[in-house]
């Protein structure tokens, strides 16, 4: 079975939300769904431990090129999410997105369009994107 398109995705979540329509709520379960996806990152490293966070800061050096300064990039993480671990974060971003599909229907903007725009943006830009 194929994982469901952006479009077929959003229609759905049109079709069961019933009880969070007003802008307003939809707004304010975002919010408390993508704070619920970050804590459950940080129990995943306080809590479980199947992770760890070691930041530190970023040292890029003069003249570095591109693969150099990727090589020197450090994620800061160590570890892998255990699968109980994964499961809670994979389930609360799921949460997260619904409620982004909820945000985009109340606005009448199409997922697939944001996706385009920022791919396009990505190509564009590459690597200054975010910075």
């Amino acid at each position: 079975m194929s994982a469901p398109s952006l479009h077929s995705f959003q229609d759905q979540v049109s079709e069961l939300l019933l009880r969070h329509r007003s802008l307003l709520d939809v707004m304010s379960k975002m919010g408390q769904t993508n704070a619920a996806a970050i804590r459950s990152v940080t129990k995943a490293i306080t809590e479980c431990g199947c992770i760890e966070l070691h930041a530190t800061k970023q040292d890029f050096e003069p003249g570095m090129d591109l693969e150099q300064a990727k090589e020197t990039i450090s994620k800061h993480v160590q570890g892998e999410l255990c699968e109980n671990c994964r499961d809670v974060i994979t389930n609360e971003l799921g949460r997260s997105l619904f409620y982004m599909s909820a945000l985009c229907n109340s606005l009448g903007i199409e997922m697939d369009e944001i996706v385009e725009r920022e791919s396009q943006k990505c190509a564009t830009l590459g690597l200054f994107n975010m910075s």
